[in-house]
């Protein structure tokens, strides 16, 4: 806890950002830093609540001893906060700029709509440990001999090796891209996370002893067997990159793109990587609907605002939902609720109950998209069907699952009918031995935090498979 009254005393303070106006200017992150005293008192607020949901199973994955790093921010202990907060997240950096932050929502001030901001505090102790040169690499005493392949750098993969290098392992992560980060990289647009905090991490786990071989596809350029025959553990960490099929006709349109892709390619550009082999895929200029009412649409809406749009329409086939949630019923869970994006602010026309009938084009190129407004079963209402005038459209409903073809065909892994890779959250270990899984692969679509937490949990198994005994931490 901080203050014993601080929640009392002050009010929340939530980041303040950039005008609209001036962040579209740019794809670098907006969000106004609050001076150390602010924080201070932010992290006062946090009350002796008794049962601390913030940190349990319901509130963060990874379970953060939030009330505990709270009071150390409020009595100056700042160092002990991050020490603290790496127990139990290894990127701190990047959950506190875009995790989706259930935290707040299960903080008992939420049932006041107060709850404490905890992710800019996360944020700003990580901000300061960096700024403060107290995050340096954990460089292991001994050597295992032990040596290990982890594929696919995104969050779960960078957890994973980070954890096992520290414990002395010879860890090899494998990326299919130019750079480490996954879809922290090329997915996340820099105005929410710049890949700067990703570039430190891997400078420190390279001193740890990890490896980083890129432009490594595991199971196309680089055969799985080869893998598996050169180490004693390997860990699949590749995501679940298959897009939902949308079941709509002329999806062949020019104009009409996939979300990641798009995303993608944008974030490429940013970084300065070679786009030049791949069509441009630019919004200036044009109409743009994006189709769907997630975290991926809205980044599709940020970065075609950013790159000139003259107008960005987003569907969402659910209703809207309340302002405020009904607390009783809900908390401390994640609620159903009207929220407003960053990017949806920045000036989106959106429009709730709106199903994707097909498209329109002419000449093979996107003119329009249909749409018509949905029941209570989602189902199309005769009579309100409508036309959106669109140059672009960008499909953004979600991921299929992981992408059999390739590795996970290769390693001959069990797949369930989600065509996400067996193993469970204990040991990880797949239907094949010296095989684990982690992330994404494993339990589907998810948050960058989940992700971190499965990587972390996959360490731990690994380690303890071929040791018979771990540290580390589950």
């Amino acid at each position: 806890m901080g203050k014993v009254t601080g929640f009392l005393e002050y009010d929340r303070q939530e980041q303040k950002y950039q005008l609209a106006g001036d962040r579209i200017r740019h794809f670098r992150e907006f969000t106004l830093p609050q001076e150390e005293r602010d924080i201070k008192k932010q992290a006062a607020r946090c009350m002796d609540c008794g049962i601390p949901f913030c940190h349990g199973p319901t509130g963060c994955p990874v379970h953060n001893q939030i009330p505990d790093w709270n009071e150390l921010v409020y009595s100056g202990g700042w160092e002990d906060a991050l020490r603290n907060l790496h127990s139990t997240n290894n990127f701190p950096e990047f959950t506190g700029r875009i995790c989706p932050a259930p935290c707040e929502e299960a903080c008992t001030l939420n049932l006041e709509n107060m709850p404490v901001t905890i992710k800019t505090i996360e944020q700003a102790i990580a901000d300061k440990g960096w700024q403060e040169g107290w995050i340096a690499p954990e460089i292991p005493a001994r050597r295992t001999g032990k040596r290990i392949a982890i594929v696919g750098s995104g969050p779960a993969g960078m957890a994973a090796a980070q954890q096992l290098a520290r414990v002395g392992h010879d860890v090899h992560l494998y990326e299919r891209e130019a750079k480490a980060g996954g879809l922290l990289r090329y997915g996340i647009p820099d105005f929410k996370m710049e890949k700067k905090h990703i570039d430190r991490r891997v400078k420190q786990m390279e001193a740890e002893g990890v490896t980083f071989h890129y432009n490594a596809h595991v199971g196309v350029t680089l055969p799985f067997a080869t893998l598996l025959a050169e180490h004693d553990a390997v860990l699949m960490t590749g995501g679940a990159e298959a897009p939902r099929d949308p079941g709509l006709p002329d999806t062949n349109l020019a104009g009409v793109h996939y979300a990641m892709p798009y995303l993608t390619q944008q974030n490429k550009r940013v970084g300065g990587e070679d786009v030049s082999g791949e069509a441009p895929i630019l919004a200036a200029g044009k109409h743009v609907v994006v189709v769907g009412g997630g975290d991926t649409a809205s980044d599709c809406v940020g970065t075609a605002f950013r790159q000139g749009a003259l107008s960005v329409t987003q569907l969402d086939i659910r209703p809207m939902a309340p302002e405020i949630e009904d607390k009783l019923t809900v908390w401390p869970y994640w609620p159903t609720k009207f929220r407003t994006s960053s990017s949806q602010a920045e000036g989106a026309e959106r429009e709730f109950q709106a199903a994707t009938l097909g498209l329109e084009g002419r000449n093979g190129r996107l003119t329009g998209v249909k749409c018509a407004r949905v029941d209570e079963k989602r189902k199309p209402i005769p009579g309100t069907e409508f036309v959106l005038q669109a140059d672009l459209c960008f499909l953004a409903i979600g991921f299929a699952g992981s992408v059999i073809e390739g590795m996970i065909a290769q390693s001959g892994a069990a797949v369930d009918k989600r065509a996400n890779v067996v193993a469970n959250d204990r040991n990880y270990a797949t239907s094949v031995d010296k095989v684990f899984v982690a992330g994404d692969m494993r339990r589907g679509q998810s948050l960058v935090v989940w992700a971190i937490r499965e990587g972390r949990q996959a360490a731990h198994a690994i380690d303890k498979h071929l040791m018979g005994e771990t540290i580390l931490p589950m």
